[in-house]
């Protein structure tokens, strides 16, 4: 009986450790964007392979889209690269971030998106490697980027937009289909870029 008791006993220890073992692994292993306390807390790597803190970009108004070659809404680079040109000498950078999370339609290298931007829109707003940026194995930036805004949805499709701040917060999040020079971006974009 003693034994069978003893059994029960360490049985219980062990539940219970396990137990306070999982939970704390629950707890403790906060997730890296949660961490984050601005985009400047994340690095990317570029289109060309190039480690860049985006501490690189604080102080300038940001729009982050992710972006793909082969979608309906792939001509929004010329949008996207229209209002970088009009703003940037005030203060305002898109950074794009290729994605292949719907329907296969960013299947390129980073070398082949490069040149597919470059060639066919003139893309000269940096570019970043291709990353996801959808469900769990969505990049801790956009992981992050979604924790920010009143929309935590996943990104519903290519060249979804955040507009952020000089400070590094995000500010307004776009959906795909709003053109990247509409009107509610672009009130958007310079009363951050008048914001002191």
């Amino acid at each position: 009986m003693n034994s069978w008791m003893a059994a029960i006993g360490i049985g219980v220890l062990i539940f219970g450790a396990v137990g306070i073992g999982v939970a704390r692994f629950m707890t403790d292993t906060t997730p890296r964007e949660a961490k984050a306390k601005s985009i400047y807390d994340f690095t990317m790597t570029d289109i060309d392979g190039k480690e860049t803190p985006l501490k690189k970009f604080e102080g300038k108004v940001v729009m982050i889209v992710n972006t793909a070659s082969r979608c309906g809404l792939t001509p929004q680079y010329e949008g996207l690269e229209k209002i970088f040109d009009e703003y940037k000498e005030k203060g305002f950078v898109v950074l794009g971030f290729p994605a292949n999370d719907f329907m296969g339609q960013e299947p390129g290298t980073n070398e082949e998106i490069k040149e597919f931007c470059t060639s066919r829109f003139n893309v000269s707003f940096p570019m970043f490697s291709k990353i996801s940026v959808k469900g769990e194995g969505a990049h801790p930036l956009y992981q992050w980027l979604l924790t920010q805004t009143d929309n935590k949805k996943d990104i519903e499709w290519n060249f979804a937009k955040f507009l952020v701040g000089r400070d590094g917060q995000v500010r307004a999040r776009f959906s795909s289909r709003t053109a990247p020079d509409a009107k509610e971006i672009r009130e958007a974009i310079e009363k951050e870029l008048s914001a002191k």
